[in-house]
């Protein structure tokens, strides 16, 4: 089966930001914000899908960044009627901007899916977490910080400070949050190197996972629950192997197409609810054996898998 894509070792002064060894100071993140280009318009490709939803779903305004005189409102969407008798579930897409299929897949999710679970549980979704990084196709935001390493109270990214502001505005105890991530080739040939420059660090290469697979809380892991969504996904596509050290992206796998991560000690969006079901999705969208089509619906499934396991232990969303 074939494993994704190797890269070979990248010298730090490869980077064309900074000085090798030396982290990064505002000269540098200047640098590196002059390299960003708006490949694509979140007002032009999210903010009117929210809005058509609005007939079924309470749209909200949940927060604003402003960047170098660019401003984004933060949407979310949720149950017109939140039941204090039902669970509740937390779906987020586009943590990190570049991660196409998170953003398409929580909008395609509510598009084509989420009246099967009306009066079932109650949602909130925020499909696109870092608007700023969706336009530029990029992990950062425009202070070169990851958000997705930073889902702590009063933290540097105004994206996760924001979240994490919605997610305590809601009184109901939270049952599940599903994260939607994907793993590319730009990571190995982008974004870990910006990475390893920004933080004075040298680049160690990793083998890029070729297929859908879950990071699950190492403190909370609910194996049950994982696998539930890995064989629900796995009707549609195929299942990240282990690499040949037993490993995903440098992570031990617990279970078929599982790892698992310390998501609050890690400052990751899936620590923000402290539900009893948390994951991170990652696909593929790169490989030869996938679509972003593919991958969109991939996300789809395993948010249909995920609610369903919540609600019956043997739920199956293909048969909804």
């Amino acid at each position: 089966m074939r494993w994704g894509t190797t890269f070979l070792m990248v010298n730090a002064s490869a980077y064309p930001v900074g000085t090798p060894g030396q982290p990064w100071g505002e000269n540098e993140r200047n640098q590196w914000r002059a390299r960003q280009v708006r490949h694509r318009r979140y007002d032009e490709d999210v903010v009117p899908r929210i809005a058509a939803l609005g007939d079924r779903f309470e749209t909200l305004v949940y927060g604003r960044v402003d960047y170098a005189g660019e401003h984004y409102d933060l949407h979310a969407l949720r149950s017109r009627r939140f039941d204090p008798a039902l669970p509740t579930a937390l779906i987020t897409g586009g943590v990190h901007g570049y991660e196409t299929s998170g953003v398409m897949g929580a909008l395609a999710f509510l598009e084509t899916r989420a009246d099967a679970y009306a009066g079932r549980i109650n949602l909130l979704v925020a499909p696109c977490v870092s608007p700023w990084a969706y336009e530029r196709i990029n992990r950062w935001n425009h202070d070169a910080i990851d958000p997705n390493r930073n889902f702590r109270t009063g933290g540097p990214s105004g994206e996760a400070t924001a979240l994490i502001a919605l997610v305590a505005s809601v009184a109901q105890p939270f049952a599940l949050h599903i994260d939607l991530h994907e793993t590319t080739d730009s990571d190995e040939a982008e974004f870990r190197p910006a990475l390893c420059a920004r933080d004075g660090k040298p680049f160690l290469p990793e083998t890029i996972p070729d297929g859908f697979y879950l990071c699950a809380d190492s403190e909370n892991p609910q194996p049950a629950f994982q696998q539930a969504i890995i064989a629900a996904v796995g009707k549609l596509t195929h299942i990240a192997p282990p690499d040949a050290k037993g490993e995903i992206i440098g992570s031990p796998v617990v279970a078929h197409g599982v790892i698992e991560y310390p998501v609050a000690k890690l400052g990751l969006c899936a620590s923000i609810t402290g539900a009893r079901f948390t994951t991170t999705t990652e696909v593929y969208p790169d490989s030869p054996r996938s679509t972003p089509e593919l991958c969109m619906l991939a996300q789809v499934i395993a948010v249909c898998a995920a609610l369903d396991h919540v609600l019956d232990p043997e739920g199956n969303c293909g048969t909804r």
